[in-house]
């Protein structure tokens, strides 16, 4: 597990910090593009706008400390794990040449003005206390080297803070801790895909079993035609067509055109029970189209399982003792059948809660996968690494899961 885990997050967190079109590029060219259109709305007085805005180097710089790009990536990485200490609360400042210390002020501390004293003599700056102990809080690095000997120096304090002490960090886009940020999403997404996985379960497994017991009758022919013409249809696809006839446009006015629940304002003044009628009217579409894609496979897979074990030998040797069908059926044949259906669950749960974003976007859902979406077309690194996290975990979580399951219906493995 922990190979898989940082592998997935050394791969995207390189290619995320590398690709082109980062929050400091999106910034400048919000500037502008702003740039340009002032000078469009004031006449073009000023030839600095036309000509576009470029950061000052102080503000540039600040920046960088901001998204942590004044790093190396391999220390990007570290710290965002949170085995590499962060650097936080910075404080710039300034030394004269061939000054031997400097008294700056930090803070406040009990009340009272908190200074300290930077001393430059030795090869890195030291920072101590006014009591002359050597400081465990503040630390100090030089950042410039001016040409007249002048000393641009930072002083700051370290921590250890990642997603290993439950840091995700801070939203970009949100300006939100990124837990705050996910939490009411992951809620609604976890509540669509696990709904939809357990409705899957409770058709496909006995129209699979149906399917197999009736096994080239018009039944078994005419299911699978529907099952196979739903399969081919994309989730999101198959979301738009549901919306177009029977979301009110040109046909049937039957359900929303989309959202989790009503509005507020007409959720907060409904009763219990037409608060879950309000509930289950917003999901019936989202449901179809989150679970479409895992029906034919489930049902298929369910199917051929079945008639598979009932050509085994075990099976007519039962039969041939003369046990009756629906024992050799239901207690024999059915627990093998369930097999490759137990050892598929744990990618289904982390497709269907963490791979949805276009039937969210296509439902106006504001959930989990099209936070996500959203934060990667926005560069928001902090949401688009927590969702790495929070999926990767799914996935493995989901593999623990489908071998638990496998050894409760497979009587040839057992854990020690």
């Amino acid at each position: 597990m922990i190979p898989t885990f940082l592998g997935s997050t050394i791969l995207v967190f390189t290619i995320l910090q590398m690709a082109p079109g980062g929050p400091i590029e999106q910034m400048m060219l919000e500037l502008q593009m702003g740039g340009v259109s002032a000078g469009e709305g004031g006449g073009g007085s000023s030839s600095s706008l036309t000509g576009g805005v470029s950061l000052p180097p102080k503000a540039l710089k600040e920046l960088e400390r901001f998204y942590g790009f004044d790093k190396p990536i391999y220390e990007r990485y570290l710290s965002w794990l949170g085995v590499w200490p962060r650097e936080i609360k910075h404080r710039d400042f300034s030394a004269l040449k061939n000054a031997e210390s400097v008294e700056k002020r930090v803070g406040k501390k009990d009340g009272k003005i908190w200074k300290v004293d930077v001393f430059l003599k030795e090869s890195s700056p030291t920072v101590y206390e006014k009591d002359g102990q050597l400081s465990k809080i503040w630390f100090s690095r030089i950042d410039k080297i001016n040409e007249d000997g002048t000393l641009d120096l930072v002083i700051f304090q370290r921590e250890f803070s990642g997603i290993l002490t439950g840091n995700l960090g801070k939203s970009y886009t949100y300006l939100k801790p990124v837990t705050e940020v996910m939490k009411p999403r992951f809620k609604i997404s976890l509540f669509f895909g696990l709904t939809g996985i357990f409705l899957s379960y409770l058709v496909c497994i006995p129209l699979g079993i149906k399917k197999a017991l009736n096994h080239g009758t018009a039944f078994d022919f005419g299911s699978s035609v529907i099952i196979f013409m739903a399969y081919s249809i994309p989730g999101w696809a198959l979301g738009g067509v549901l919306l177009v006839l029977f979301g009110g446009g040109s046909f049937f006015d039957v359900f929303p055109l989309g959202g989790f629940r009503s509005p507020s304002e007409v959720w907060d003044t409904l009763t219990p029970f037409q608060k879950i009628l309000d509930q289950i009217h917003h999901m019936i579409l989202p449901i179809i189209a989150w679970s479409i894609s895992s029906f034919a496979t489930l049902t298929v897979l369910m199917k051929n399982s079945l008639l598979e074990n009932l050509s085994q030998d075990y099976v007519r040797t039962a039969f041939a003792k003369g046990i009756r069908e629906t024992r050799v059926i239901w207690y024999h044949a059915m627990r093998n059948s369930l097999i490759p259906i137990a050892s598929g669950i744990g990618h289904i749960i982390g497709f269907v809660i963490a791979g949805s974003y276009l039937i969210e976007r296509m439902f106006n859902i504001d959930g989990f996968g099209r936070m996500a979406y959203e934060a990667i077309l926005a560069r928001d690194y902090p949401i688009t690494l927590g969702f790495l996290v929070i999926v990767v975990i799914i996935r493995l979580l989901g593999n623990i899961i489908s071998d638990l399951v496998l050894a409760m219906v497979d009587p040839r493995i057992r854990f020690k």
